[in-house]
Parts: C-alpha cells; structure tokens; sequence
C-alpha cells in the first residue's frame, strides 16, 4: 500500500490517467463526490489534490460544469486576426484542417443580417474544422461576399486558411469581434470531439476590406484547449 498522503495518491492517479490517456485534453474528470467515494476520503482531501492540478495548469475548472483536462492551450489574440495554420507551426506543432463544406448558397436571415445585404443574396460557405497536432482546436463557419470575393469558392483551403486567402486579396480594413461562452450543439460535438457538457469559445468575427463588408465568421473553440488574449494600452 503507497505511503504517499491521500490527495497525492488521487493527483497520481489523475496524471497516469493523463500519461495513459484515459483522460484527454478537454474530457471531464470524475466529480469530487466521486473521488471522495472511490477513495475513502474527505472531498476536502480530493479538493487539495485538484486544487494543486489546477495550479500547475493540468486541470481547468469551470464553475456549474465541472472539472477538465487541460494542457498549454492554443493562444490567439483577439484584437487582431492571425492566420490559424501559422499560429500553430510557431507552437511547433502540426497543422492540419478538414474541410466539411465549400458551396454557394443564399443568404438567409440571419446571414443576411450578419452581412448587411439583402436576403437570397449570393454567398460563398465554408465550414472548415482546424487541428493541432490532430486534435480539433477550432470549427470555423464561414460565409463570404460572392461578388467582392469570386474566387474564393475556387481555392484549396487545405493548402492555404481561409484567413491566409482573404488576407492576401482583400486587405483587412476593419474587423468586429463578438466573445461568447456556449455549450456545443451536436453538431459541434461531432466535429469537435467533444462532449456535451464541454464549455467552448465562440468568437463572432466581422470583416471589412476597403469599407465593405466581406466576410462573417463563427469560430467556435474547446473551452479547454483554447485561450484568446488582448493587450491595451492606456497612456497614463
């Protein structure tokens, strides 16, 4: 029988978990009821044991969810768009994508909306899921301006993002982010890998070349695989 304290025998047996990967990043870890339970301790002993994971970056809590596995999550700033498949080869890690959908479509409503034109107007939508390291970090959702962008429904976008390609021939003049913390439809789940109580990032990104709107995008990341940063600066 180990001598180890308690809570240091729950935290080893949480990190051969992740050694063995019973537990990947983003899966949820048993409750502290059931820790508690397996163990024969106080959830006070299983807290410390969390507690200490949590401090040293290997576990996420989200309050009302649960408890998750993490790891060094993908970073991106929010106050300026960056290109995915470049973001990850300067982790270096590798790259890769899925392309689910390419098509021409009719604006809907809330396409419409979203993009400031006219209802059956003429859209371009990808749905693309992006990897590192064969791991989903983000489904991009995406929907562009036919007639400003008309070559876009042409292009390979497992050789170049479709950041990569807007950014190189329609220059960025404006972008608009909106943040939100959802939980992922089936859908999502699916594509993502996830389950359903996995809390994501839902980024809803805007862009504007030359005064004209021209892209609408829905990115949605695992909450515990991602992180978005933003720096200001104030002149004081």
């Amino acid at each position: 029988m180990s001598n180890k304290p308690r809570y240091q025998q729950i935290k080893s047996y949480i990190l051969d978990g992740i050694e063995q990967q019973k537990y990947t990043p983003g899966s949820r870890i048993p409750t502290e009821h059931q820790l508690a339970e397996q163990f024969g301790v106080s959830r006070m002993t299983v807290n410390k044991a969390i507690r200490d994971l949590v401090q040293e970056h290997l576990l996420v809590r989200y309050p009302g969810l649960g408890t998750f596995i993490t790891d060094a999550k993908a970073e991106s700033p929010l106050a300026e768009i960056r290109n995915i498949a470049e973001e990850v080869r300067q982790r270096g890690h590798d790259y890769s994508c899925h392309v689910m959908k390419l098509e021409e479509t009719a604006a809907n409503e809330t396409v419409a909306m979203q993009m400031g034109m006219p209802i059956g107007t003429r859209v371009y939508h990808s749905v693309i899921v992006h990897l590192e390291n064969n791991l989903p970090i983000q489904l991009e959702d995406r929907f562009v301006a036919a007639a400003l962008v008309p070559g876009y429904i042409g292009q390979d976008f497992t050789q170049a993002t479709p950041n990569e390609y807007l950014s190189k021939n329609c220059p960025i003049s404006s972008i608009e982010h909106i943040v939100e913390a959802v939980l992922p439809d089936a859908r999502v789940q699916k594509l993502l890998e996830i389950d359903s109580s996995t809390p994501c990032i839902q980024v809803g990104r805007r862009t504007w070349s030359d005064g004209r709107l021209i892209s609408f995008a829905c990115l949605t990341h695992p909450g515990p695989r991602y992180k978005l940063r933003s720096i200001t600066t104030l002149n004081v």
